[in-house]
């Protein structure tokens, strides 16, 4: 009588059907988000060409390619033509990414149209807020959200993504919304965002770098896990919908307390430098581009995350 053990886990790890058949998470493409660059001039990044920039015309071609694939929604970031103190290209009714909204919104009535709140890009000094004795003024800050928030769901948002890391900012974006007829939109608040390294090729993508400093009094330490689930708390109680964890791959603790604490959908954005390394790697010959991209995606949905903000988004959808 044979003495090995009668379970054999690799029976199930036979065939690729077999895996498939019992796999305990699915990478599918109605969970990713695809984030899109607009901008009044055109620039291509060949390295990384998910972080190009498109004008409006070319982001309509832009999304033709990929919207019948199966990519649900996408994350509009923009650059605009000039920059002020206050940041006010982000309001004004004919601003970049209000334009963009307006043409995708005729050519894909279907598609999900998120659009990313901030100051970065458009302030001339490249803080996430308005200034005041050099140092970011959190409370002068949240009207102008709210007011960036209003012009992109008038133009077109299904849903707007608070970036800037403001105390209240959830709270001040959810009353002006409410208060000028617009209760159903949802927000979509980047709740646990880091003061990360890996954003490197995204500031470069958005010309968002800061002209001094950082953005560590307002981002979130790396260090901190029980502080984003504060973070969660309070974004939550001020109304929002989704909440996120940026980065992804280097958080995938966070986004495990997260989803464990949080009976809410969250998402997790795999941000440029996460999507560059990769890229690097694989340019020299290190990775295997396809499967590399593919394990982290899973491993942030293993982690917990339901909606993943990628750059392979589009790729995704050949590869699935």
């Amino acid at each position: 009588m044979s003495t090995f053990p009668a379970t054999r886990l690799r029976r199930l790890r036979r065939t690729g059907a077999l895996r498939k058949l019992v796999g305990e998470t699915r990478l599918d493409l109605s969970d990713v988000v695809m984030p899109l660059f607009v901008s009044p001039e055109a620039l291509a990044n060949e390295a990384l060409p998910a972080m190009s920039r498109h004008t409006v015309d070319g982001l309509v071609r832009e999304v033709d390619r990929f919207a019948s694939s199966g990519v649900p929604a996408v994350l509009l970031f923009g650059i605009p033509e000039a920059k002020d103190d206050e940041g006010s290209g982000a309001w004004i009714d004919d601003g970049i990414v209000q334009q963009a909204l307006r043409a995708l919104r005729e050519h894909f009535p279907e598609l999900l149209l998120l659009t990313d709140v901030c100051l970065c890009e458009y302030t001339a000094h490249g803080h996430c807020g308005v200034l005041s004795g050099g140092e970011v003024d959190n409370d002068a800050t949240l009207d102008l959200l709210a007011r960036t928030s209003i012009s992109h769901v008038e133009a077109g948002a299904d849903a707007v993504c608070p970036s800037d890391m403001m105390d209240g900012r959830v709270g001040a974006i959810r009353q002006a919304l409410d208060d000028g007829g617009h209760e159903q939109t949802p927000i979509v608040a980047y709740s646990a965002k880091y003061a990360s390294a890996f954003y490197g090729p995204f500031r470069d993508a958005a010309d968002s770098a800061p002209a001094f400093g950082d953005r560590r009094g307002y981002q979130m330490d790396p260090a901190n896990v029980r502080e984003a689930l504060r973070e969660c708390e309070l974004d939550l109680a001020e109304g929002a919908d989704v909440i996120m964890v940026k980065p992804a791959l280097p958080y995938l603790d966070v986004v495990r307390a997260v989803r464990e604490r949080f009976p809410v959908p969250v998402a997790a954005y795999n941000v440029s430098g996460e999507y560059g390394m990769i890229k690097a790697a694989a340019a020299r010959g290190w990775l295997d581009e396809r499967q590399a991209a593919l394990e982290s995606l899973t491993a942030i949905k293993r982690a917990g995350a339901d909606i993943v903000v990628t750059y392979w988004a589009r790729d995704l959808a050949a590869w699935l």
